[in-house]
């Protein structure tokens, strides 16, 4: 029952979360929509930044136990896309809410695993140090594309525009090792 309760809450949370901005929404409605009472929350939850708190992570998780390993550029931006793009309403109005640092540290972390677990999976040979270069680039422009896209209204097809920059290769070695990445 515990879980049931739990759930119902996120649930309705992030219902609530799609209609509405966060600062619009208190635990009073929360608990009206799933119909348990205030204490029930307050059981479940210290209060809404924990709610929010552990709903992000734990769809961070969920992307980063889906792609275990990232095969391409292609692959680990549909992840981050993907991510964003299942509650786009929620999280425009997490990413506009005093918690939107709560969004941020969970979108840094899964881009971290996206762009590490494609770097590592790139041929042996490249400097470790090299590595780490790329990883901190990539996923700097990756987490920086992203907060880009929501503070421009999520306007534009970031997935198109993630695939138009794999088709480009911005960056990544695609020449025998040893050379410049990022000379044409």
């Amino acid at each position: 029952m515990p879980n049931f309760t739990r759930n119902a809450i996120k649930a309705s949370f992030l219902k609530l979360l799609s209609q509405r901005p966060l600062n619009q929404i208190t635990v009073k409605d929360i608990v009206e929509d799933c119909g348990v009472n205030r204490n029930s929350f307050y059981y479940h939850f210290e209060d809404l930044p924990a709610l929010l708190e552990e709903i992000v992570g734990e769809q961070a998780a969920v992307m980063i136990q889906r792609h275990p390993t990232v095969a391409s550029a292609e692959e680990g931006c549909d992840a981050i896309v993907e991510f964003v793009a299942q509650n786009k309403r929620a999280v425009y109005h997490i990413y506009n809410s005093l918690s939107r640092d709560i969004f941020e540290r969970h979108l840094m972390k899964l881009c971290q695993h996206v762009v590490s677990a494609y770097v590592e999976a790139l041929p042996a040979g490249l400097a470790e140090e090299d590595r780490a270069v790329l990883i901190h680039f990539h996923r700097c422009a990756l987490f920086g594309t992203v907060i880009d896209w929501l503070n421009e209204g999520m306007r534009w097809d970031i997935a198109a525009y993630f695939r138009q920059v794999s088709r480009l290769r911005l960056g990544w070695p695609e020449k025998p090792l040893g050379k410049d990445p990022l000379s044409v």
